[in-house]
């Protein structure tokens, strides 16, 4: 049976969190799965890494109308998630790249 996708990705991104802590703790990410979209009839998974320090969000969506994809945005905590998404195959994505946003996108001075 193939993995679960939300599954993967949640996987990732924990290690990538814990990670994270241990080298910059000046970050501290907070990584959420989100219900509301799906629970809204959309049907795709979203999750969201947020820095409360830089008030800036990374949010992670996994639609079912492209299966196999991670749709991503970099966004203010403030904002709502806007119309255009970069887009990556999920197979491209490594806890290395997570961190690598997390650490470029979250630092004080990005």
């Amino acid at each position: 049976m193939p993995e679960d996708p939300l599954k993967t990705l949640s996987d990732m991104a924990s290690d990538a969190h814990a990670r994270i802590q241990q080298t910059y703790e000046h970050i501290n990410p907070v990584v959420e799965v989100r219900r509301g979209m799906r629970d809204g009839g959309i049907p795709a998974d979203v999750m969201t890494i947020d820095c409360l320090q830089t008030r800036r969000r990374i949010l992670l969506i996994l639609h079912d109308a492209e299966p196999g994809m991670l749709l991503y945005q970099f966004v203010a905590l403030e904002d709502e998630m806007g119309d255009e998404f970069q887009r990556m195959p999920l197979q491209d994505v490594s806890q290395s790249t997570l961190i690598d946003w997390i650490k470029g996108y979250f630092s004080p001075d990005a």
